[in-house]
């Protein structure tokens, strides 16, 4: 992300939350990397689904959150996972 993509982004999530508050993250992985992206997520329930022949797995994730900045470090770090799409 660009810092011009990263500063829309804050503003549109700080007009639609009042910080802190949940957030709920959505990705899909290759299912070898669910230890990665569990590791963003540390103490956070993590809803698994497997894709049909197992290859990928849907990961969403309801985290609570102290400000925009926690999304936006979150996702940046997501990104260097191989293999992941935000949804």
């Amino acid at each position: 992300m660009d810092k011009q993509a990263i500063a829309s982004f804050k503003e549109k999530l700080d007009s639609q939350h009042q910080w802190p508050d949940h957030y709920i993250f959505k990705f899909i992985v290759p299912s070898d990397k669910v230890a990665e992206v569990a590791k963003l997520f540390e103490g956070e329930e993590l809803i698994e689904k497997a894709s049909s022949k197992g290859k990928y797995k849907s990961i969403t994730v309801k985290a609570f959150l102290q400000s925009s900045d926690e999304v936006i470090d979150i996702y940046i770090a997501a990104k260097k996972i191989e293999g992941i799409i935000s949804l």
